[in-house]
């Protein structure tokens, strides 16, 4: 009985599956160090135990996208070890801040199966969970990813496409209990903007370029533990570079939006996303953030904005599709997101 695992081809995958990933994290102040030390994250509420108590939590939580990392790396060696790539998101909730001491693990379902017409690969959606040591789901969000097939021959399985939710309602995003911003020190945050400062239909160019390094990607996506072997193995893919793990982009691209979006402090629902082309190491990565919607919430002095954000390699700010309606070559990412802003 062999006793290595060579992960999951597209036939292996059964509508309904429920996968139960292995390898619980406990997280603590190194992944907090580390995740600064990847990105130039500077949002306050992640930075500071007491910027934090002052909004009204505990202590700082671990960053949102952080926590999304450890909780999708837990998935890739059951999802997408054998991936061509990972194609978007949906419905993505963070339910509960993570703190340092929390323990965190993961759990799938599959509920839609495609196969390409090329009958080489085909497209497998999954619902993840996060859970704490407690049970308690912190996040769970939909992804679809394109995945091999081993045997040609296996007959393709019944389209199944699930019907996504395009924008998650600000009545479905959960906010942190005890959330509380009507004291904030927008000093202390960087940026004087506020919630009410920001116009629908308004765009931000984030100014500033990271150029992507080898060695930080592969320090990332070992930090989250993702075996995906198109970011490790050079031989893999047929031109010979690894792919960029996509939420690295997502991250650097984050972070870059601090210079103009500094006051969008937690991201609490992710609408849809897609990673338009593929990002390889010497790739620099600019961004830029479109506002889509605004409501108020129930938290005291807190606002839901949602914000369009887009990592590009070199194209000019705000170019995003051709005339064709397709993403333009330098378009690396389109992420479609809730964030809680001081109002």
């Amino acid at each position: 009985m062999a006793k290595t695992n060579a992960g999951r081809f597209f036939e292996d995958y059964t509508l309904g599956d429920v996968i139960e990933h292995a390898v619980p994290r406990t997280v603590s102040g190194g992944e907090r160090a580390l995740y600064h030390a990847l990105y130039p994250a500077r949002h306050a509420l992640y930075s500071s135990d007491e910027f934090a108590r002052a909004s009204g939590l505990p202590a700082s939580p671990i960053d949102d996208l952080a926590a999304f990392h450890v909780v999708f790396g837990k998935t890739v060696p059951d999802v997408s070890l054998n991936a061509v790539a990972n194609l978007g998101y949906a419905e993505g909730r963070w339910l509960l801040p993570v703190y340092a001491g929390d323990t965190l693990r993961s759990t799938s379902e599959v509920i839609g199966l495609k196969q390409n017409s090329n009958g080489k690969t085909g497209v497998v959606y999954v619902r993840t969970r996060g859970l704490n040591q407690r049970d308690e789901v912190v996040m769970d969000y939909v992804r679809w990813v394109m995945v091999r097939k081993n045997n040609l021959d296996a007959p393709a399985p019944e389209t199944v496409v699930p019907d996504l939710s395009k924008v998650l309602a600000v009545e479905d995003l959960a906010i942190p209990a005890g959330l509380d911003f009507t004291n904030y020190d927008f000093t202390l945050a960087g940026e004087a903007h506020r919630w009410g400062d920001y116009e629908v239909g308004e765009q931000i160019d984030h100014v500033d370029g990271v150029t992507i390094e080898e060695a930080e990607h592969m320090i990332a996506t070992r930090l989250w533990q993702n075996t995906a072997k198109v970011h490790f193995d050079a031989t893999f893919r047929p031109d010979g570079q690894r792919l960029i793990y996509g939420g690295h982009v997502i991250s650097m691209a984050r972070a870059l939006s601090f210079n103009g979006l500094a006051n969008a402090q937690m991201i609490v629902g992710l609408n849809g996303g897609a990673h338009a082309n593929p990002c390889f190491s010497g790739l620099t990565v600019k961004a830029w953030s479109e506002v889509l919607d605004k409501r108020e919430t129930s938290a005291p002095g807190v606002g839901a904005i949602r914000l369009r954000l887009v990592a590009t390699s070199g194209s000019a700010p705000f170019a995003l599709k051709g005339e064709d309606g397709k993403y333009l070559p330098e378009v690396l990412l389109d992420l479609d997101y809730w964030a809680l802003m001081p109002m």
